[in-house]
This record gives C-alpha cells, sequence and structure tokens, in this order.
C-alpha cells in the first residue's frame, strides 16, 4: 500500500492534513522511514511482517483510536513517553507549563537548599519526570488515584532514567502536611461533563474519562480541594501550579484570593487560551 492509498483510508475521520501527519507519525516511529523514505516510496518496500503490522495499526486508526496509542508513545518536552488507554495523552499546552515551572524553580533554586515538588495526577509522569530531567537537584514526588497510571508513569520514569517518587493518593483525600512543599503543580480533571458532546469522538471512546471529567456543578472541584491542601503543606513563599480550564479563569482566581493566596498570575498557551494559573502561598 503506498503512502497516498494510507492518508485517503483516513479521511471519513480527518482531514487531509491530519491524516497525512497521522501516517508520517506511524511510519517514521513505527517502521523508521523519514519523509524522504516515504516519498521515495519505500513504504511498498516493507517486508511482509512489517505490513501485516502497519495494516493492524491503520485498522485500530480507522476505529478511531488516537495514534499516540496505536504508538505507544508520545512526545513531550523533547522526550518520548509511553502511553497506553489508562492516561491522558500529553498536551504541548502542558508542555507549556512545564517550561514556566523549570523557569521558576531555577529562580528558586538560587538561594541554595533541596527543593521540593509534589504533582498531582501524574498520569503518565509527563509533569513530573520532565520536572525531574530538567531540575536534576530538585526532590520531585508524584501522586494519582489510578493504579494503572502509576505503573504506566513508573515505567516511564525508569526508562528515562527519571528520580521520582510515585505513591497511590486520591487528590480529593489529601493528608494535612505542613510546610513539605516548595511546589505543587497539578493538570486536574477539568471538563464539565457538558463540555463533552463538542469533543472529538476518538477522544471521549479512548481517553480515561476519570481524568477528564468533572461535575457540571462543581467545575472547580479538584482545584478547590488541592489549593486548601497546599494552603497548608507549600513552604511559605512557595508556589500552586496549575493548568486550567479557560471557561473559568476568572473564578479560579476568584477562588484563590479568597482563600489568600497572593502574586497570582495567568497565563495564555499556544493557542491564546488561559490556560496555565501561578499561585503564591504568604
Amino acid at each position: 500500500m503506498t503512502y497516498p492509498e494510507l492518508w485517503h483510508r483516513l479521511l471519513p475521520l480527518y482531514d487531509e492534513g491530519e491524516a497525512k501527519a497521522i501516517v508520517r507519525m506511524v511510519l517514521d516511529v513505527g517502521f523508521g522511514l523519514s519523509l524522504a523514505d516515504v516519498y521515495a516510496g519505500k513504504v511498498t518496500q516493507l517486508s511482509q511482517d512489517d505490513t501485516s503490522k502497519l495494516h493492524k495499526m491503520m485498522d485500530k486508526l480507522l476505529q478511531g483510536v488516537p495514534v499516540q496509542y496505536v504508538l505507544g508513545c508520545a512526545h513531550f518536552a523533547g522526550r518520548s513517553f509511553y502511553v497506553a488507554k489508562g492516561v491522558l495523552i500529553p498536551r504541548p499546552e502542558t508542555e507549556e507549563l512545564c517550561a514556566w515551572m523549570v523557569q521558576v524553580c531555577g529562580e528558586m533554586a538560587r538561594d541554595g537548599g533541596a527543593k521540593t515538588l509534589l504533582d498531582v495526577g501524574t498520569g503518565s509522569g509527563c509533569i513530573a519526570i520532565t520536572m525531574a530531567l530538567d531540575l536534576p537537584l530538585w526532590q520531585v514526588s508524584a501522586i494519582d488515584v489510578s493504579p494503572v497510571a502509576l505503573t504506566i508513569a513508573k515505567h516511564n520514569a525508569e526508562r528515562l532514567c527519571a528520580k521520582v517518587q510515585f505513591s497511590e493518593q486520591n487528590a480529593l483525600d489529601l493528608p494535612r502536611h505542613d510546610a513539605v512543599w516548595d511546589v505543587i503543580v497539578s493538570n486536574p480533571p477539568y471538563i464539565m461533563q457538558r463540555e463533552a458532546q463538542q469533543m472529538e469522538a476518538n477522544v471521549l471512546e479512548n481517553e480515561p474519562h476519570l481524568a477528564l471529567f468533572v461535575p457540571n456543578e462543581q467545575p472547580l472541584l479538584f482545584y478547590e480541594h488541592i489549593a486548601r491542601y497546599a494552603m497548608h503543606a507549600l513552604k511559605p513563599g512557595g508556589h500552586l501550579f496549575f493548568e486550567i480550564n479557560p471557561l473559568f479563569h476568572q473564578n479560579m482566581q476568584k477562588m484563590l484570593e479568597e482563600m489568600g493566596w497572593q502574586a497570582i498570575e495567568t497565563r495564555n498557551d499556544c493557542f491564546g487560551k488561559q490556560r496555565m494559573m501561578k499561585a503564591t502561598r504568604a
């Protein structure tokens, strides 16, 4: 099967640009074929076993399975992370949150001493592992309620040689800690259930709803619990980072102000949406 024939098969699900990009990713990551190889027609020169493997991948793509799950990997912050249906696929917006954190944490480290960071709801471990690798002097911990997610996160940490302490913990039932962390970060579930009708079918049918959705009447459910925990668990002057739902950035700002958080700052993502927020404990 030729490259044009492959991407044409995906047109019922994706537009032409997406279809081409997905097939190129499959051929590159799955079979080591560069763009030059693809245009030179080397797709038709794959072995019988690889051709069979390619057909099976295409069948999964036609069923709406995201390409990252088909390949078992997603690129994030310059690294390749193993992903499966038990965790969300890392998004570019979250890369921007990590870049912001690395900048702030780098400034914090100038005063010396060991620094500590907690990632709440780690999923694939992409945030915690990125922080551990980009800030090697920091002590990074991560929690998640899902045993499946923790297994995947631990696997990623081992693959990437990142030192992260993982543990199973519900973000809605965090124990009280006093001044143990310098930074707490979370990309919690923040999509209201009523927003599901606007989402793509391949996301709804494949990515874990546990990590996506909150009740319509409680859009800030996780943020409130984590922020209250952080008011005690962060050291004075420590920072709380969130990835947020742009629809509720004003509600988030008000909630954090009423709790007593200081220097609240919101940043836009690469798509121009208010997606990241930082607050400081007095």
